[in-house]
């Protein structure tokens, strides 16, 4: 009998991979990352990558921040985040420690409220808890797939307002916690609308564009349009269309940020966890009409504000 599921491995690729859910993800064994590996495995990478959303690498304690910044420029072009600052040192690495379990726990899709948000995302685990603090993401691309045919109908006609004005972290336990890095988050006032299905560059795929981010329906009034966002967030969260990886120290995992939605488990009280991530420039999203995405708001709320 033939076994058929989403997450099928590719039989012609040179990578090891080993399929770690039926929907998306892929461990991939037997690599030595770094800005020297051949091109023939960075195009590996890349089809593996289109295939599966997510790949895993255990064993990269090799890695430094300059040299995952080299990997990241085999793969295609860094950028630094909009509106954090990159990590002491380096030129667009962004480092995400725990202060007292403030971790991106809300679903999202990094930097959506840009119109050019990234293509893919690079994080090595630095210092990762014994437990806690596990990783999870979506496949967006799946996510759509299982649409009823009425709904994919319906989300191909909505666009959406998506904006950096949301606390997507835990609530910290220390006061003033939340003021400081909401502050800095927010310093510049980013919204975008995009289609709410975009039309993946590189697979053709049709995928749901949502996340924290989305926050508005263009066209309609806020009730109609939260309760449309929650009925589609709820068929893109899924238990089936998510994978959950467990850190170790020195593992490595690449995204493609355009088919994806991640959050981290907020359980590790006081545990120490470092993150440090190197992003890809992306393109902008185009939907099914052919349509583009449409930055509103790129200036400084100072500058809004007068």
């Amino acid at each position: 009998m033939t076994i058929s599921y989403d997450n099928q491995p590719d039989p012609s690729s040179p990578l090891d991979i080993a399929p770690v859910t039926g929907r998306i993800g892929g461990e991939v064994r037997g690599i030595k990352l770094g800005p020297d590996i051949s091109d023939a495995d960075v195009a590996a990478i890349e089809a593996a990558l289109a295939r599966h959303k997510v790949l895993f690498f255990r064993d990269q304690d090799h890695l430094t921040d300059e040299s995952q910044e080299a990997f990241a420029n085999r793969l295609g072009r860094p950028v630094a985040h909009p509106t954090l600052k990159v990590a002491p040192g380096s030129s667009y690495i962004l480092e995400l420690a725990t202060a007292e379990n403030r971790v991106a726990s809300v679903w999202h899709t990094d930097v959506t409220f840009t119109a050019d948000y990234p293509r893919a995302s690079i994080l090595r685990g630095v210092d990762m808890p014994p437990a806690g603090g596990d990783t999870m993401w979506i496949n967006t691309v799946t996510a759509y797939k299982y649409l009823p045919d009425t709904l994919k109908q319906l989300a191909e006609s909505l666009r959406v307002i998506h904006t950096n004005m949301f606390d997507y972290l835990a609530p910290s336990p220390v006061q003033n916690a939340k003021s400081s890095d909401f502050s800095a988050f927010t310093a510049t006032r980013f919204e975008t609308e995009h289609p709410m299905v975009r039309v993946h560059p590189v697979t053709g795929e049709k995928l749901l564009l949502l996340g924290g981010f989305a926050r508005e329906i263009v066209g309609l009034p806020k009730a109609d349009s939260d309760a449309l966002l929650a009925m589609f967030t709820r068929h893109v969260e899924a238990t089936e269309n998510i994978v959950r990886w467990h850190w170790r120290t020195g593992d490595l995992v690449i995204w493609d940020n355009r088919a994806t939605q991640h959050k981290v488990a907020a359980d590790l009280g006081n545990q120490t966890r470092v993150v440090r991530r190197v992003t890809l420039a992306g393109e902008v999203p185009v939907g099914v009409d052919g349509r583009q995405s449409v930055q509103i708001h790129p200036e400084p709320l100072a500058v809004a504000a007068e």
